[in-house]
């Protein structure tokens, strides 16, 4: 009598399979950087972009009593790094060099201008305005002159992207480009610019309506 033996498959310990997922995962991101890199691959398989977009709606209107009177450009390098307590920048954190190109306005709001704001001599030769002073408004970041230099990402971190798709990955830094070109624009001198312009301009068209004498001040 004859016994037959089987093999018994052995199993893969624990150890080996987490070490073949991550080189797995290693192979697909670094097939990925390699296709993000190589020039006219995106051109071998056909991508093409289409706009699915639906048209723009109106949401509201506001009338405008404001007068911008300047507009100031700016740009700012803004160079954001994040990382994580007790590992290393390879491992975890990111780094990114952010270039933000913006304008500021400066306006004078005509709407808060009353009726004992202004004053006119019996004769109407001559007028005395009485006008707030000028504000800034918020900075508009500019995305066709704003860009990411450079982008370093810890291995983590280039995991997770790989898993999801986040489309905010840039609004840290954009938003810190905002702040600096605020910061920048209090500090330009903006607003007495827009002041001036403000009464060469209120000087110009009362002079054209029969005024001599137009005194133009700034105040609460």
């Amino acid at each position: 009598m004859t016994t037959s033996l089987r093999r018994v498959p052995r199993r893969m310990p624990g150890w080996a399979k987490a070490v073949t997922a991550v080189v797995v995962v290693l192979v697909v991101l670094f097939a990925g950087i390699r296709m993000a890199v190589l020039p006219g691959i995106n051109n071998l398989f056909g991508t093409r972009t289409q706009d699915r977009s639906g048209p723009a709606l109106l949401k509201s209107i506001q009338d405008m009593s404001r007068y911008n009177a300047a507009s100031g450009n700016f740009q700012v390098v803004v160079d954001l790094e994040k990382d994580t307590k007790y590992l290393p920048d390879a491992i975890r954190g990111t780094r990114t060099l952010y270039v933000g190109a913006g304008t500021v306005d400066a306006y004078v709001d005509l709407g808060e201008v009353g009726g004992k704001d202004v004053s006119v001599n019996a004769d109407r030769t001559s007028a005395t305005l009485r006008l707030p002073h000028a504000r800034l408004g918020k900075p508009a970041l500019d995305p066709d002159h704003s860009y990411a230099v450079s982008k370093q990402r810890g291995l983590l971190d280039r995991l997770g992207d790989l898993f999801s798709d986040n489309p905010n990955s840039e609004r840290a830094v954009q938003q810190l480009a905002v702040r600096h070109i605020a910061d920048a624009a209090k500090d330009s001198g903006l607003t007495a610019r827009a002041e001036s312009n403000t009464t060469g301009m209120l000087e110009g068209l009362l002079r054209s309506l029969g005024f001599k004498e137009v005194h133009v001040s700034y105040g609460a």
